[in-house]
């Protein structure tokens, strides 16, 4: 059975340790890339499974990095769309710290999959051969 998971995946930057975004700045933050749907497609082909995502990113080395990331974990990247309108959306995560909660903020307005159309899809050929 073959999965196809469609999402927003995200540039995930984080402070090391339990700083806050504001502690750790001017300095260093990790980055990594996060989205729920591609945790899905990953989680399932780690599995055995047969997964591929589909979204729109810029058309750059950030979108390289990705998509051999991506097909190192076994998931299908061909139905990525490169696009030169729009840029990766960026996240920052703070881990809680006894009692206060963690946080997340978004940077997602202009990003390439909120600026592609769902009619550039070809979604007869996104979905053949996946099922429920």
């Amino acid at each position: 059975m073959r999965v196809v998971t469609f999402g927003e995946v995200m540039l995930r930057m984080m402070p090391p340790g339990w700083l806050r975004v504001s502690q750790s700045l001017p300095g260093s933050l990790d980055a990594t890339f996060g989205g729920a749907e591609v945790n899905v497609a990953v989680s399932i082909a780690r599995q055995g499974g047969q997964a591929a995502f589909c979204t729109a990113l810029p058309d750059n080395p950030l979108t390289d990095a990705f998509v051999a990331q991506l097909r190192s974990f076994g998931v299908d990247v061909d139905l990525i769309l490169r696009t030169s309108e729009g840029r990766f959306g960026i996240y920052f995560v703070e881990n809680g710290a006894n009692q206060r909660g963690g946080t997340v903020i978004y940077d997602r307005a202009g990003s390439s999959i909120s600026m592609t159309p769902a009619s550039t899809y070809q979604w007869d050929t996104i979905f053949k051969g996946a099922s429920w």
